[in-house]
């Protein structure tokens, strides 16, 4: 069966001081073509739905690459991100994984939604894989599972620094420390001595990119690892997390 993967992003394009953020194009772009050269069906949703702003300095040299330049000139690709549905609309059951995408917006309107959180723990419950990219992972910090307990206790995760903030020179701008969150959840937070470094984390069904370069050849394809992973225990009749 065709997997289906849901991909959400930020509608959030200001800091609170004015200065513009949004979805960093290529976290989404390129996790997108690496799942459509698998054949998979994917949909994009929005906390809010319609318009997804895009962080301008992902759109310039060196941080556009050749995924974001191929959408950028592409009007229907384009498409996709003028007019997404809420999440609110999104039936959770029909999807195999969902990805978070990064870039600073999600800070926003991902890491209090408790919208997003009820149809990221639906499902990571039902044994589909949540994943995200860089500050995607905001997302899942603060979603409890029906036992009370946050998703990322006790689980191996990645995702951007507060040393990678500072030097970025955002840690004034940001709402808060994500690495320190992460922490106060129980999660196991892997911080690499060189900042900007691309990995993942995979764990028990959960997928985490450090940052959007990571988003292709690593987050996708630890998810598409993780969905081979979960077919083959259910095809052995085994519990799959």
């Amino acid at each position: 069966m065709t997997k289906r993967i849901l991909h959400i992003v930020t509608n959030v394009g200001q800091y609170d001081n004015g200065d513009s953020t949004g979805l960093w194009l290529s976290g989404l772009t390129t996790a997108w073509d690496r799942f459509e050269q698998r054949g998979f069906e994917q949909d994009i949703a929005s906390p809010r739905g319609g318009d997804v702003p895009l962080d301008p300095r992902s759109l310039k040299f060196p941080f556009r690459n050749e995924s974001a330049k191929s959408w950028l000139n592409n009007q229907e690709r384009m498409a996709l991100l003028k007019n997404t549905p809420p999440i609110r609309s999104v039936d959770p059951n029909t999807y195999d994984a969902i990805c978070l995408a990064g870039g600073h917006g999600a800070m926003f309107d991902f890491t209090h939604n408790s919208e997003l959180h009820n149809l990221i723990a639906s499902v990571y419950e039902r044994g589909a894989i949540v994943a995200s990219v860089g500050h995607g992972y905001c997302g899942i910090l603060n979603v409890r599972l029906s036992d009370g307990s946050y998703l990322v206790n006790g689980k191996i995760l990645t995702g951007p620094s507060w040393r990678e903030e500072k030097l970025a020179l955002v840690s004034q701008k940001v709402p808060f420390n994500a690495e320190e969150l992460a922490k106060e959840r129980g999660a196991d937070y892997i911080r690499w001595k060189r900042p900007y470094r691309s990995s993942a984390a995979a764990t028990n069904g959960l997928v985490t990119g450090h940052n959007n370069s990571s988003s292709g050849d690593l987050v996708a394809f630890s998810v598409c690892d993780e969905l081979a992973r979960l077919d083959s225990l259910k095809a052995k009749g085994s519990e799959p997390l």
